[in-house]
């Protein structure tokens, strides 16, 4: 194909001109994860009006299939491989792509992800960042609901083991003792980790008083 008859959407870019995808290849989404799709902010945009219902259908489809790309939320730059995604012949969606702003890649534009270029949309990146955002949190406050009970239990057992209210209210040797026991302790805490913790304490002056 010389360059005078090549589609615009195949011209040749300068990758460094080109924006570098936010999300990382290692990240895939949990299991079962909800992305959000507002109606709403889709209706109030220009794509109804201006897409065929065809067009629209191919567009959501393309969204769904860019959820389980390397990176995800991104789509290759390439005819075959979107066509093939889309179950599509070649000519077919070369004829829809170059509808440009009314056809189904509207709002994708490229990027560079490891060195290749890819296609992104605003929309869909920040609805994966949600996603993944919302996953963070989630570990977060399960690992800090992790940490609360195991303290508990820490208390309750240092105090079954002689320590009174006073010792095990301070909240820095609490957490320092169960730093010793996730490193020094295996298998369960019983009484006798509980008095070893007790004897290291007391050994590297832990205690404000003794």
């Amino acid at each position: 194909m010389t360059a005078a008859l090549r589609p615009s959407h195949l011209q040749p870019v300068a990758v460094d001109d080109l924006p570098v995808y936010p999300i990382p290849r290692t990240e895939r989404l949990p299991e079962l994860a909800f992305i959000k799709w507002v109606p709403s902010r889709w209706l109030s945009s220009s794509a109804p009006a201006k897409c065929s219902y065809e067009v629209q259908g191919i567009a959501r489809a393309l969204f769904d299939i860019s959820t389980s790309q390397s990176p995800i939320g991104t789509l290759p730059d390439d005819d075959e491989e979107l066509a093939h995604h889309l179950r599509l012949s070649i000519p077919y969606f070369s004829g829809l792509r170059a509808l440009g702003d009314r056809g189904p890649l509207r709002n994708w534009h490229r990027c560079t992800s490891d060195g290749e270029i890819r296609l992104m949309h605003r929309v869909v990146t920040e609805s994966l960042q949600d996603v993944l955002e919302r996953r963070e949190v989630r570990a977060l406050s399960k690992e800090a609901q992790a940490e609360r009970k195991r303290f508990e239990r820490l208390v309750d057992g240092l105090k079954n083991a002689g320590l009174n209210e006073e010792v095990t209210a301070d909240g820095i040797l609490i957490k320092r003792m169960d730093d010793w026991l996730k490193d020094n302790w295996q298998g369960s805490r019983t009484i006798k980790a509980y008095l070893q913790v007790i004897v290291h304490a007391r050994k590297v002056g832990w205690f404000m008083a003794d």
